[in-house]
């Protein structure tokens, strides 16, 4: 069984905030996630999955890119990762990122899980798009077009489609984890059929 935890915090010494914010991407803020990981991890006997966020701002101060942390984490840490392929969307729409150079760039050799999931299309102070990760509705086109870029270099991968509110009928569910084994498919992928969730 395999347990994940968002690259994110939400409490601070005044409260808990509902929402999971960016951290810093720092060399303080790594050598605190990587021991915040190992004691998890030596409490549990298990490897912990880190998931990668979806974000809507970052850090001035930070002096790694967000995959660089990451993989500098997962070596330090010795735990899997969980790739988000709509937290990259997310974040590269928000941050004007390259999503498939994101991906290209991402620690792919430590990827033990994938997750897809829906999101709402908002408007910011500049009225330009600002993405917001609801998991609320089916997976978007790019989204899909990701997961199939992963996958050409990953390989097989288990997959889950997060559907936490607006849950629709059975058959809509089972469409998206039918479409997620058609992506495996078409790329000649053999893999035990997606979750839904």
């Amino acid at each position: 069984m395999a347990f994940s935890e968002h690259l994110a915090w939400s409490t601070h010494d005044v409260g808990f905030f509902n929402d999971l914010l960016p951290v810093p991407y720092t060399s303080e803020t790594l050598r605190r996630v990587v021991e915040h990981i190992d004691e998890v991890q030596e409490t549990l006997g298990k490897q912990m999955l880190l998931e990668n966020p979806s974000t809507y701002l970052a850090f001035s101060e930070g002096t790694y890119s967000e995959t660089e942390f990451i993989a500098e984490i997962a070596r330090r840490a010795g735990c899997g990762l969980l790739l988000d392929v709509n937290n990259v969307h997310v974040a590269s729409a928000n941050q004007l990122w390259d999503p498939f150079e994101y991906i290209n760039a991402y620690p792919l050799s430590h990827v033990a899980e994938i997750h897809l999931a829906g999101h709402a299309t908002e408007k910011d102070e500049a009225d330009r798009p600002l993405l917001i990760d609801t998991h609320d509705r089916p997976v978007d086109g790019l989204v899909w077009e990701l997961y199939a870029h992963a996958l050409e270099r990953l390989g097989p991968v288990p997959t889950l489609i997060e559907w936490d509110a607006n849950v629709p009928a059975w058959p809509v569910l089972a469409a998206e984890a039918k479409r997620a084994e058609n992506v495996m498919n078409a790329i000649g992928l053999i893999n035990s059929r997606p979750a839904a969730e």
